[in-house]
């Protein structure tokens, strides 16, 4: 099975100059965890809701001032639509993280690959194995 048939589209991305009261609204009101950053039509960033908590509150900044820029993860991993979910898989379980965007042959971020599409679609062996990966404490 291909990245493309697994993956969500139509995902939305955020300006890095989003406040993060406005992010955390969007994650709230899109039920999701994570929000790709994007300017100037290309990929920047992500911004998780661990991002924010960590990096900004716990860190006792005045959220009010703060932007998506100032607490997202600038190292992009990413994987494309034609990949196989078995790579998708193992870059995740690799780099510890449960979110791909994923990019198609036009470097085009078309959608998000996460942990819940990949239980959708890989056997409970596969999918164990990527949860105990990304769930392991992180260095």
């Amino acid at each position: 099975m291909r990245v493309s048939e697994a993956m969500h589209s139509g995902v939305r991305w955020i300006s890095p100059d989003t406040d993060l009261r406005t992010a955390a609204r969007i994650m709230k009101d899109d039920d999701i965890g994570a929000l790709p950053v994007g300017e100037n039509d290309r990929l920047v960033g992500m911004v998780t809701d661990r991002d924010m908590a960590l990096r900004a509150f716990a860190n006792g900044h005045d959220v009010s001032s703060l932007t998506v820029r100032d607490v997202m993860t600038k190292e992009i991993v990413f994987c494309r639509t034609s990949e196989s979910i078995e790579d998708a898989i193992h870059l995740m379980e690799e780099k510890k993280i449960r979110r791909l965007p994923v990019i198609n042959e036009d470097k085009r971020m078309v959608g998000m690959l996460s942990l819940g599409d990949i239980s959708h679609c890989s056997s409970r062996e596969m999918t164990g194995e990527l949860l105990k990966a990304v769930s392991d404490h992180h260095a």
